[in-house]
């Protein structure tokens, strides 16, 4: 397939970028500072101002078959890029005929009665950047979604490969893990229209996407 990857220089897209060409797919690697991704067979680097407007946004994802957004500001710019920028990105993706589009969020960012958990607690803006962007993705589209919320996000260099789904509270992920579920997110029509919340855990990753 495809695809424009939205945020292509944070942590996780990087390994996401390598799952998805190693699985043959070809990758549009969006991003505000391109210069940034290395340049290889199956990636093309691509200027992404999120701060453009719709019409703007669509000319960047014509003759893609899927999109993920997983940019993120850091708490930067958390209207703009974490929440507008993702809602402008499913506008233009449904623009230009795209039906497929997988979402990075945080863990219960739809359920706000979830976040004083101590986890969640110090990240409450960013929870909220994402209530809004999840909640236009499932009640403003007709977009083919998924949702995948990990609790926080933990360095590593490579995936362990299992995960757990179904999560009841947050709990750590690695980089790596996360970017292995979205890669392997991307073809499971069982996962369209469901939000996925998880952690790292005991089950391989394709066995607990069949189990969504």
């Amino acid at each position: 397939m495809n695809i424009f990857i939205a945020g292509a220089t944070g942590r996780v897209a990087q390994f996401l970028i390598e799952e998805l060409v190693d699985k043959g797919h070809q990758v549009t690697a969006g991003a505000r500072n391109p210069e940034r991704i290395d340049v290889k067979e199956g990636v093309r680097p691509l200027p992404l101002d999120l701060h453009a407007g719709v019409e703007d946004l669509s000319q960047l994802l014509q003759g893609q078959e899927a999109v993920y957004f997983v940019a993120g500001s850091r708490g930067k710019d958390l209207l703009q890029t974490d929440a507008f920028g993702a809602v402008k990105m499913m506008q233009a993706a449904e623009l230009v005929g795209i039906k497929r589009f997988v979402l990075l969020s945080s863990i219960f960012a739809t359920e706000p009665e979830r976040w004083s958990d101590p986890n969640l607690v110090s990240i409450m803006d960013y929870n909220i950047a994402k209530f809004f962007a999840d909640n236009w993705l499932i009640h403003n589209t007709k977009l083919d979604y998924t949702i995948l919320q990990p609790g926080n996000l933990v360095e590593a260099e490579t995936a362990s490969g299992k995960i757990a789904i179904h999560v009841k509270q947050s709990q750590p992920n690695s980089i790596p893990n996360v970017a292995a579920t979205l890669a392997a997110i991307l073809e499971s029509s069982n996962t369209y229209q469901k939000i996925i919340q998880m952690s790292d855990g005991d089950v391989p990753i394709e066995l607990a996407i069949q189990n969504v």
